[in-house]
């Protein structure tokens, strides 16, 4: 089995992160094609020993980057297409069709009531989506929230699939000593109340309302690990409310650890230094920030979280939903600020994301979308590919990124470990990097992950 993910980009989002989470998960060769910005997941994805090419795309009308990419997926000769991001979606799908692709899959990672991937929603970005969306075999959603947002759309429910996103929950799990070490390269005090949130500084995430609250509690800091538009407003309202010394914008983090040389805490770590985290969004796909801050014993605010929102309590205890206004955002604040830190354990929802538990889920859509192609049936789990095997501790493959046999990962060609720079033919000098309703899948009753 050999798949190619077409991804519109690949610097630091939930979807391109997730995406390099699923591959260390599923048991075969996947190449990754990004239409623009090979930024730092590629970099990610290609240590991972993962093919990454990008294909020089200049914009969403360069027309010409169809039959370059018509062109790279006809001679990889892949059994399956799997595109991510609208951009990715639209291109990739009619693109499988005309290389003659056994099956396309497409994933729907950020669909709101009125925006797709933080724009706004149009008539014609409806039309579009849903006129490539024809072409290809199945749709899956990250949530059931995305899935009943598609099927508004006109998405046949038969098509649509649920596959959530997930976590490796096990490096989450909270350590003292890593709370007091990231404390002290963050330049915060041991004993301060530190209040975390982590997303993109954009105005739909509304993190100038944590700002506020924060500003309000003489003493308490904030944590906020993100990048984006709002962060020079955000520095700027932190001065207006003369808590710019306890606000502390750190730009983007490594969802999956420190940095190489250990000098800069990646999420695990800042989790770790947290007392409660706060997700302020009024919209979200799925809420990942939320589920892996409850991997790593946090309470939880949030205003929405389509993740935990329509489970049962006692599947996230230390999750409290809030309204949208600072003030009630201060007072929550200020109750956990008095009642002094607490870690939690793990709840029940982190087993149920567990990223190979979402690998293996996936691998069931991949059955049924080659299922319907004529002379594929078995592709996804023959001899060579071997089955993920029951849920347990989300660890990488062994033997390294979507390994399976002699087709590991593709090695580094050069005997000085350097990067090959590897361009689509045709694209542009310089664009290159190195080389339900368905919920598909076993149950909740698979056995945990070990994060409890």
């Amino acid at each position: 089995m050999k798949a190619l993910h077409i991804i519109t980009g690949l610097g630091v989002g939930g979807a391109e992160q997730q995406l390099r989470l699923l591959l260390r998960h599923m048991p075969m060769q996947c190449d990754v094609l990004t239409l623009t910005n090979p930024g730092p997941v590629a970099e990610g994805l290609r240590a991972d020993g993962v093919r990454v090419v990008h294909l020089g795309m200049q914009g969403n009308r360069d027309l010409g980057a169809l039959p370059r990419l018509v062109r790279f997926i006809r001679r990889g000769q892949y059994d399956l297409v799997h595109t991510h991001l609208y951009r990715a979606c639209v291109y990739g799908r009619l693109a499988a069709r005309l290389a003659g692709a056994r099956a396309t899959v497409a994933t729907e990672h950020s669909l709101g009531e009125g925006e797709i991937e933080g724009r706004p929603l149009s008539g014609g970005v409806r039309a579009l989506y849903l006129a490539s969306e024809r072409l290809g075999a199945a749709t899956v959603a990250v949530s059931d929230t995305v899935a009943a947002r598609l099927e508004g759309w006109g998405v046949p429910a038969a098509r649509v699939h649920v596959v959530p996103n997930g976590i490796e929950a096990v490096r989450f799990r909270f350590e003292e000593g890593v709370r007091r070490a990231t404390r002290a390269r963050t330049g915060l005090p041991e004993r301060a109340f530190v209040v975390g949130g982590v997303g993109r500084l954009v105005p739909g995430k509304r993190f100038d309302v944590l700002v506020r609250a924060v500003a309000a509690l003489p003493g308490a800091h904030l944590l906020l690990a993100g990048d984006g538009p709002e962060r020079a407003g955000l520095r700027r309202l932190a001065a207006e409310l003369g808590a710019q010394s306890r606000i502390h914008l750190l730009g983007e983090r490594d969802p999956l650890g420190d940095s190489a040389d250990g000098r800069t805490p990646g999420i695990p770590a800042l989790l770790a230094a947290m007392d409660v985290f706060v997700s302020p969004s009024r919209e979200e796909a799925f809420g990942l920030a939320v589920v892996e801050a409850l991997a790593a014993g946090l309470p939880v605010l949030h205003v929405t979280c389509p993740a935990i929102d329509d489970l049962p309590a006692a599947q996230a205890p230390g999750a409290r939903r809030i309204g949208t206004g600072t003030e009630e955002l201060v007072a929550a604040l200020r109750g956990h600020m008095e009642a002094g830190a607490r870690r939690l354990p793990p709840p029940p929802v982190v087993r149920r994301y567990d990223i190979a538990r979402s690998a293996r889920q996936l691998l069931d859509v991949y059955d049924l979308a080659l299922s319907a192609a004529p002379g594929t049936a078995g592709l996804v789990r023959s001899p060579a590919d071997p089955d993920p095997g029951p849920a347990g501790p989300s660890e990488p493959n062994a033997a390294g990124s979507n390994a399976s046999g002699p087709a590991v990962s593709v090695p580094d060609p050069t005997a000085s470990g350097a990067a090959v720079p590897e361009r689509v033919p045709g694209a542009a000098a310089g664009t290159v990097v190195g080389a339900r309703r368905k919920p598909v899948g076993p149950g909740p009753a698979e056995s945990p992950t070990g994060t409890g």
